[in-house]
């Protein structure tokens, strides 16, 4: 018979980490999965290590249809996970072995069943316009229904909580004809998400002992408590957890499932991922974030690459002393990593740290790092932003390096520019940009730049969509030929930022540039009153930060170039 308990996770089907972001994750607004998706989630999600699977509504959704039939044909072979299918009772006043629904359920092929079923009596009356006692027997003719077709049946009591509060009788009598009938379990769902920690695991206490029953918690977010509460009624004795993955789903979303993971292993000490794959957290929170074609949330707890990211200068100094002092938990356990951004409120110890993290030791050079915070101060009050430019940070860094060491000047250095030419194999001399607007209405821009290349002087001119495309052809068409390997640089991203409220030629432009080649990404930032200028800058730093990887030059033997 199809496997109906979790493989190979730890507390195997003492606890539960369920899984509903291919039912429940999908109605977030903006997620359209197709079927290849929703199989490309569930392998994700077995990898992972969850327990079950939440594949969708067979029979109300073709898609969900089709997915379920596809997994039956081969399709999706499961290690771990166990896939379930979601439904609804049979309807009032018809035989379940007549309900269409019903029998989609069974056709699904899926293991595991889980039922919603109303736990509101007003929800019973006003929604499904019916009475308490038909609602109750709804729920035991479809429970017993399933079960003697060998299915294992979870129930999910919607609007539990309200129902409970608003009449407990009603909202227990619907879980004990669930349970004796043959379901497994009942889970409790703030369907609304208005509940708060302390309320309900007040309420999931006084359940379990009224009933005896095994319970599990599925919670929305609409007070920003999802994961809050998850976690209450797990202390409350829940051993069964709803979630999505990144917290996707309806209004403001449902329990996230790294959030909820993260704190069951690390606080909770409850393993419910097999050995070892905690640290893949962060990485299928960004493949899953990937495949519902959503940015990754940068703040998300545990997976965020902003997460342990330390910006003051105080967190800086603790950290250089012991990393735990910052840190809740090892981010290398979640697969995710320590950052130190560097801003004005860096301090010396923050440079340093951030020295250490992109491969430079600044701990026997006072003066360079002396020079690095004040450098970076000044042209923080300029407009320049180091948090997301690490490859112009670390330009500077090298050139205070070399500046302490003597190795090169600083004669020459513009107040308002962050000097980082330096390491370039390039020197500009000029560069010239026109637009033409042309009789059908397209508008091209041209760059000139002239340019000197190993005491070569070279004149090159492209055309571009745009000032800076065209800039960025110009350099290209100019160097390519004396420096091939420039052409591995490709351009991926390209941000713009106005910096003041001031119009027109007032403005300060701020302008990141995200460039890869076939190892690496890296960003650089250029800053101006003119766009063209800015990115220049920008782009100047991207072409020398792959001079420097490429040489493998050591920090304090590169020329300076002014």
């Amino acid at each position: 018979m199809t496997r109906t308990s979790p493989a190979g996770t730890p507390s195997a089907d003492t606890f539960h980490v369920y899984d509903t972001t291919l039912r429940d994750g999908a109605q977030r607004e903006g997620i359209s999965y197709s079927v290849s998706d929703k199989l490309a989630v569930a392998s994700t999600l077995d990898a992972l290590g969850v327990g079950f699977i939440e594949g969708g509504w067979p029979g109300a959704l073709p898609k969900d249809t089709e997915f379920f039939q596809r997994a039956a044909e081969g399709e999706l072979e499961l290690r771990h996970s166990v896939l379930t299918a979601f439904g609804s009772t049979r309807r009032p006043g018809v035989s379940v072995r007549e309900d269409a629904q019903v029998a989609a359920l069974l056709e699904s092929r899926a293991p595991v069943v889980t039922l919603v079923a109303k736990a509101d009596s007003r929800h019973i009356e006003h929604a499904l316009r019916t009475d308490v006692a038909e609602n109750c027997a709804m729920v035991a003719d479809t429970v017993r229904h399933l079960v003697e077709h060998g299915r294992r049946v979870f129930l999910d009591a919607e609007h539990f909580f309200d129902g409970y509060a608003h009449d407990p009788d009603t909202a227990l009598r619907v879980l004990e004809s669930a349970v004796h009938a043959g379901a497994d379990l009942v889970c409790l769902c703030d369907t609304n998400g208005g509940q708060l920690p302390t309320g309900l695991a007040r309420t999931v206490e006084e359940v379990i002992r009224r009933t005896g029953f095994r319970v599990g918690i599925h919670c929305q977010d609409d007070t920003g408590c999802a994961v809050a509460n998850t976690l209450a009624a797990v202390q409350a004795g829940a051993s069964h957890v709803q979630c999505t993955a990144n917290g996707y789903g309806e209004r403001a979303g449902n329990a996230d499932l790294f959030s909820v993971i993260g704190n069951l292993e690390t606080k909770l000490d409850i393993p419910v991922l097999p050995e070892g794959n905690l640290a893949e957290l962060s990485r299928v929170s960004h493949a899953l974030a990937e495949i519902a074609n959503l940015a990754p949330d940068t703040h998300q707890a545990y997976v965020g690459t902003s997460t342990f990211a330390h910006k003051a200068g105080l967190h800086a100094s603790a950290i250089k002393v012991d990393p735990e002092l910052y840190n809740h938990i090892d981010p290398e356990r979640v697969g995710n990593g320590m950052r130190v951004l560097v801003t004005e409120m860096a301090g010396r110890a923050s440079l340093e740290l951030k020295a250490a993290e992109l491969g430079l030791d600044l701990s026997g050079s006072p003066d360079a790092v002396t020079g690095a915070v004040r450098r970076v101060k000044e042209l923080e009050a300029h407009g320049w932003s180091f948090e997301g430019a690490d490859a112009s940070l670390e330009l500077l860094l090298r050139r205070e390096l070399a500046v302490a060491e003597g190795t090169t000047a600083r004669e020459g250095e513009p107040q308002t520019s962050v000097g980082a030419s330096f390491g370039a194999p390039f020197e500009l001399e000029s560069y010239r940009v026109s637009l033409d607007h042309r009789p059908d209405g397209q508008v091209v821009s041209e760059v000139t730049v002239k340019l000197h290349v190993d005491g070569e002087r070279v004149i090159a001119t492209a055309e571009g969509n745009g000032p800076v495309n065209a800039l960025d052809a110009a350099l290209r068409a100019g160097l390519v030929p004396r420096l091939p390997w420039l052409d591995e640089v490709e351009l991926v991203d390209y941000k713009v930022r106005i910096l003041t409220d001031a119009s027109g030629t007032d403005a300060v432009t701020r302008v990141l540039v995200e460039s890869r080649d076939e190892s690496l990404e890296w960003t650089t930032v250029g800053v101006h009153g003119n766009i063209v200028e800015a990115s220049w800058y920008a782009l100047r730093d991207a072409f020398a930060h792959k001079a420097i990887r490429r040489a493998g030059i050591s920090e304090a033997s590169l020329p300076g170039s002014g």
